[in-house]
């Protein structure tokens, strides 16, 4: 790991390994070396890790750098896997070359939290520069980015300007997926994938067109559900503070809390006709919210030649850990029942676990079909098969999408529409495309970075 040190009492500088002793410089520096690549082939299959092979002492990419060999290759087999586990079975990528080490040596701020930020943007800047899915950077010199943004963060003197700097560098590589996550919006992806939640039970979502915060659902038998709060309500105050220009996650903290307080909100009803039809202000207490992603119900009906049917109607609100065990024992339960068709309601489902949507996959496909063709950043086109699947029912499947159903709902329907197992009806999906991973920085502060990893492609999406 790099280490801090001070040179005359007065200007610590960041020591990397590589280099034979700090450098007392009066203005910061980047210091990047030359050298020749070596390119080598590796495999990832199955839930092996990725290729990726570092060392310290040495770096990788053509005339580029990297920060602390060591620390960089820890993080990148952290990365690979959590990669292996939402992106399993077959991938192939090419493994940095080995090379020549060099420095990179700069003053760090007196400020000891804006020191904390520094690291972290290091940090941030090099798992970037080894895995994005862009390889131009948004047609930028990514090296000189660091450069920049350092000297802009060496004056600062709070933690929170210096993570302006940081989050503006990562916002010139044009992608809103690529971002840092703070410790409270990293627990909050937790809760939406482990199902633990304190709060009122209301989901909400940034609608395209306008910013503003849409009700999505509510969850049954929760506060938002026992006040009759309905989806298409538009969220306009919480706690007496409006929502301009507030996203979704940071209104789910606000309405998040302990159980047996309350949060008072304001609704706006916005009628078929897209014009105000009202505000009205609802009184919440915050409760236990068990979060199952999967409703459903057997709808009884009759067939065009006089026959009694069942058809079992399964809701798929996100992509948990548990969503594939769970449709998995509504999909047996209505069996049992005699159900002979299904309809998968994907409407509005934004996605989460990619490995999750990949698991609900199987319990409809038989045998190895690709589920879908991922692109890496060289541009190399690769499927992610199923191994030896074994559908748990083979009756006729109608699955419901429209503009609200993105990324593993997208890789879901697609995978079930080219595989020739279901119908799709609806609207044109929401057309994501990527493929994240979220990778842990700066261990102790617990901060995490979303990184825009592989495109994914589809044959076929509405």
């Amino acid at each position: 790991m790099e280490k801090v040190v001070t040179l005359n009492h007065d200007l610590p500088l960041l020591h990397f390994p590589n280099s034979r002793k700090p450098f007392s410089i009066p203005s910061p520096i980047l210091r990047i070396s030359s050298f020749k690549r070596h390119k080598k082939r590796s495999c990832l299959a199955s839930s092996s890790r990725l290729g990726f092979y570092t060392e310290t002492k040495t770096v990788s990419e053509s005339h580029g750098v990297i920060v602390d060999n060591s620390t960089i290759g820890r993080r990148l087999l952290g990365l690979a896997a959590a990669v292996s586990v939402a992106v399993s079975l077959s991938i192939f990528c090419d493994s940095p070359a080995l090379a020549e080490s060099l420095t990179i040596a700069f003053p760090v701020s007196r400020a000891r939290e804006v020191t904390t930020v520094q690291r972290t943007l290091v940090e941030a800047w090099g798992l970037i520069r080894e895995t994005f899915v862009d390889p131009t950077f948004n047609h930028q010199d990514w090296d000189f980015k660091l450069q920049q943004t350092m000297v802009e963060m060496f004056p600062l003197r709070s933690a929170d300007a210096a993570y302006g700097k940081l989050k503006a560098m990562l916002s010139t590589l044009g992608d809103p997926f690529t971002r840092l996550i703070t410790p409270k919006e990293y627990q909050s992806f937790r809760i939406g994938s482990d199902g633990n939640l304190q709060g009122v039970g209301l989901f909400i979502n940034s609608e395209p067109r306008t910013g503003h915060l849409v009700v999505m659902s509510c969850v049954e038998g929760s506060p938002a559900d026992r006040a009759g709060i309905h989806e298409g309500e538009e969220l306009v105050e919480i706690n007496g503070e409006k929502l301009d220009d507030v996203d979704s996650e940071a209104a789910a903290q606000k309405l998040r809390g302990r159980v047996g307080t309350f949060v008072t909100i304001k609704l706006k009803n916005v009628n078929g006709s897209g014009t105000d039809s009202g505000i009205r202000e609802v009184k919440l207490p915050r409760d236990y919210i068990k979060l199952s992603p999967i409703s459903s119900a057997i709808i009884p009906h009759t067939t065009p030649d006089g026959r009694l049917a069942k058809t079992g109607y399964v809701k798929l609100t996100a992509f948990s850990q548990t969503a594939a065990s769970d449709m998995e024992n509504a999909v047996h339960e209505m069996e049992n029942q005699d159900v002979q068709s299904y309809i998968l309601d994907l409407r509005n489902n934004p996605g989460g676990l990619v490995r999750a949507g990949l698991d609900v996959a199987q319990l409809w496909l038989d045998g190895d079909e690709t589920l879908v063709y991922t692109i890496d950043r060289e541009g190399v086109t690769s499927p992610i098969n199923m191994i030896n699947g074994h559908a748990v029912t083979h009756d006729p499947l109608v699955v419901l999408v429209n503009e609200g159903s993105a990324s593993a709902s997208e890789i879901l329907a697609g995978a079930l529409h080219d595989n020739g197992r279901a119908i799709l009806v609806g609207n044109r999906t929401f057309g994501k495309g990527k493929i994240q991973v979220c990778t842990l920085i700066s261990f102790k502060q617990y901060k995490f970075i979303n990184i825009d990893l592989m495109n994914f492609l589809l044959l076929y999406v509405l």
